[in-house]
């Protein structure tokens, strides 16, 4: 079963599922070695880590779409991505979604702001007319039906937080676009559980969303959420939550003041620590030396396989290493 045929198949089910979101094709192994079901592709972390640049419009379909590619022929799971606004009017969404088709993507969410567009966590957002989000879904579908009947398009409202928005006029926007063929609704921004649950009932199933706008202690649960009917909840900070910010920042501070010092005492405070759930592989053999050091052994002649005696390295391939340096 391909991976569209997939996603649809998870979003049509009544089994919640999530979403992780990550920015680099070696976060989303680690999701799939994990076994989560499928995968996000964000489009806020892309723009910081492709270009060091905050999600505000600034990057463009050919940028998205080659970190999506990258990513999804990393996996073997679906990959649901950030497509923005489109970058256009409906005719340029008609090449986006054909573009993310071709790039191995089982479904993007397309936002209904006016370009150039921001985070929708980020105030001052604007939106175009209900009528130009309607054009721009409906050429999404079409687009997607000409390349790939299975394609997953999620239209996406920051009616709820942008200027003059309102809970009211999220829902009724969704439920326009869902009946222009998107197959998903996601209204960004809710604001707790009963927010959740009228976009549930107003809208009609599938759901798509998340809790950033929720205040932490007030946070659904995912089980509440299946109660809920959500189809999907997505994390798109997952894969550079505050926590990896934080941890990153003050490690390279301590290195660039004390140099090896630093590094070793670091690492020894990470091997005081046992892993709380099961230890992950090697990061080479996440990211494939074992696997290339077996092709190796299938079709290259037995002299050039010589490479491996007599040298030294952390790691070896196909043996591993004592340190995930």
């Amino acid at each position: 079963m391909n991976k569209t045929k997939r996603l649809r198949q998870l979003f049509e089910r009544s089994e919640f599922f999530v979403l992780p979101g990550v920015a680099s094709a070696f976060e989303a192994k680690m999701v799939e070695a994990i076994g989560y079901k499928a995968c996000y592709m964000s489009g806020s972390g892309t723009a910081a880590n492709i270009a060091g640049l905050p999600d505000a419009g600034l990057t463009t379909m050919t940028e998205i779409v080659g970190n999506a590619r990258n990513i999804a022929a990393a996996l073997s799971i679906p990959l649901v991505s950030d497509a923005d606004t489109g970058y256009g009017n409906a005719l340029n969404v008609y090449r986006t979604i054909q573009e993310f088709i071709r790039a191995g993507v089982a479904g993007v969410h397309i936002e209904d702001q006016v370009s150039p567009k921001r985070c929708g966590f980020i105030a001052g957002k604007q939106l175009v007319s209900t009528e130009e989000a309607v054009s721009k879904y409906r050429a999404a579908v079409a687009a997607g039906e000409e390349l790939d009947k299975d394609f997953i398009v999620i239209a996406r409202t920051d009616a709820r937080t942008a200027v003059g928005g309102s809970l009211e006029e999220a829902i009724r926007r969704a439920r326009a676009y869902r009946e222009a063929g998107a197959h998903v609704a996601y209204v960004e921004g809710v604001q707790n559980r009963e927010e959740m649950k009228r976009c549930v009932e107003e809208i009609g199933k599938p759901i798509m969303t998340n809790t950033l706008g929720i205040p932490p202690a007030e946070h659904p649960s995912h089980e509440e959420m299946e109660e809920m009917g959500i189809a999907c909840a997505f994390h798109p900070t997952v894969g550079r939550h505050a926590i990896t910010y934080r941890i990153l920042w003050e490690y390279l501070h301590d290195v660039k003041a004390r140099g090896f010092l630093a590094i070793k005492e670091w690492d020894e405070l990470l091997e005081r620590f046992p892993w709380k759930y099961p230890a992950p592989p090697h990061r080479y053999d996440l990211l494939g030396f074992d696997r290339l050091r077996q092709l190796e052994e299938k079709y290259l002649p037995a002299e050039e396989l010589k490479k491996y005696e007599g040298c030294w390295g952390l790691y070896t391939p196909g043996k591993g290493g004592g340190k995930h340096f």
